[in-house]
């Protein structure tokens, strides 16, 4: 449960980057709010997951999760462009995570 918690919390990571993107300096809203409600819950599945995990491996799996699904959203919502090292580091930055759960024990 506490995996499930946290890569939802990461998901919800990418959600409010993405919402503060929209808020356009918080001068919208209701896309303001989303940021703050996706903010909260992202902090709050951390939290909850580093209740039965390593910070040594909850932070990172979080941190790497809102950090290449911005990335993905930003090419498929928003037009961003990527370069080819860009990309292969993005992935390289997923499969370091899904090393990180592999070896971890947890």
């Amino acid at each position: 449960m506490n995996w499930i918690v946290l890569i939802a919390a990461g998901l919800l990571e990418c959600a409010w980057a993405f919402a503060l993107k929209l808020s356009e300096g918080f001068s919208k809203p209701l896309y303001t709010l989303l940021f703050l409600v996706f903010l909260a819950g992202s902090m709050g599945g951390l939290a909850y997951a580093q209740k039965s995990l390593p910070l040594s491996l909850a932070y990172p799996v979080w941190t790497g999760i809102g950090a290449a699904g911005p990335v993905i959203v930003g090419v498929l919502f928003l037009k961003d462009r990527l370069s080819a090292g860009a990309a292969c580091f993005t992935v390289m930055l997923i499969i370091s995570i899904i090393g990180l759960k592999l070896t971890s024990g947890h």
